[in-house]
């Protein structure tokens, strides 16, 4: 979601022909990007589709990710490259030391940076998310439960535990709320999804693990605020100009990956605990909190996020 803005000033300022290569659980969302003019995928390896890549003769890679898997597929493929600065060092000292060199800029910004002498500038459109038209619309996800724009969505899944509340507070939250809640998640969050919708009430619609991503993107670009903790989902309601409040739990947004709008544009009410002197504890979070009181989540006040939401 993060790269989109450079596949479309690519395209748009260059006339470029861009190929993107992921891995196959994240093609998906560039299926419908115009911007891009080939999603290439693998399973584990990039050398699953080595050679189809060395026949296109690419005239240049842009490497966003820059790791050891993509450092070694620019060196088989042998064409020239430019690299993403990750900044290991800043965050490693701001994790660690809790020393905060990081710059005051966007990790979208700082994307744009690797295009640079393609002579390609940021347009401050913010980011693309493109649902295909044939994606069913929100009363028929929602079996006439809901209707566009009478709901908030909530996005209660994270990869990892501690950048996402905890079942009780995330239930708490739900019977506060004024209004009426969509609830979207994986097939991870299901049954927390259903247990929170049986002892939430009525104005709670589960759809955990009921719905594909761009079928929850369209929950998304309906609802008239979007929930969530520091996830694709996050991205993905910026992407689609929807009101975000975030919530923060092991990570920061000194990363540089909060919510992402066009310029002038500041639609995100953001809930973090200041002060912690645990926090963050890592770049991506983990499995349970390693000090074991996870503060970071459990100060946070409930009944506030619940109204930002109306």
């Amino acid at each position: 979601m993060l790269t989109t803005s450079v596949m479309r000033c690519l395209h748009q300022q260059i006339g470029a022909e861009v190929h993107f290569l992921t891995k196959q659980s994240f093609a998906g969302l560039l299926d419908s990007n115009p911007y891009v003019h080939r999603v290439w995928s693998f399973k584990k390896e990039p050398d699953e589709v080595l050679e189809q890549l060395r026949h296109e003769y690419f005239d240049c890679i842009i490497d966003l990710h820059h790791n050891l898997r993509s450092l070694r597929l620019k060196w088989q493929l042998g064409r020239p490259s430019k690299s993403f600065e990750k900044l290991n060092i800043q965050k490693w000292l701001l994790v660690n030391l809790g020393i905060d060199r990081m710059p005051r800029v966007h990790i979208v910004h700082r994307y744009m940076q690797t295009v640079a002498h393609l002579n390609v500038q940021y347009d401050s459109k913010g980011l693309d998310y493109f649902i295909p038209p044939t994606t069913a619309d929100v009363e028929t996800l929602t079996q006439g439960r809901v209707k566009p724009f009478q709901y908030a969505a909530f996005a209660i899944g994270a990869t990892h535990a501690t950048k996402r509340l905890a079942e009780e507070k995330i239930l708490e939250i739900c019977r506060l709320s004024p209004n009426l809640l969509v609830l979207l998640g994986g097939k991870t969050e299901a049954e927390i999804g259903a247990r929170i919708a049986q002892q939430a009430g009525s104005k709670i619609v589960n759809l955990c693990g009921a719905l594909s991503v761009d079928e929850s993107a369209r929950i998304l670009e309906s609802a008239t605020s979007v929930l969530t903790h520091d996830t694709g989902m996050m991205h993905i309601a910026a992407a689609l100009r929807r009101p975000v409040v975030s919530v923060w739990g092991s990570t920061v947004p000194a990363f540089g990956m909060y919510p992402f709008y066009p310029d002038g544009t500041d639609l995100e009410k953001r809930f973090e605990i200041s002060g912690l002197k645990c926090r963050p504890c890592s770049k991506i979070g983990y499995d349970q909190c390693p000090k074991g009181h996870f503060n970071c989540m459990r100060q946070q006040d409930s009944r506030d996020i619940s109204q930002a939401l109306s």
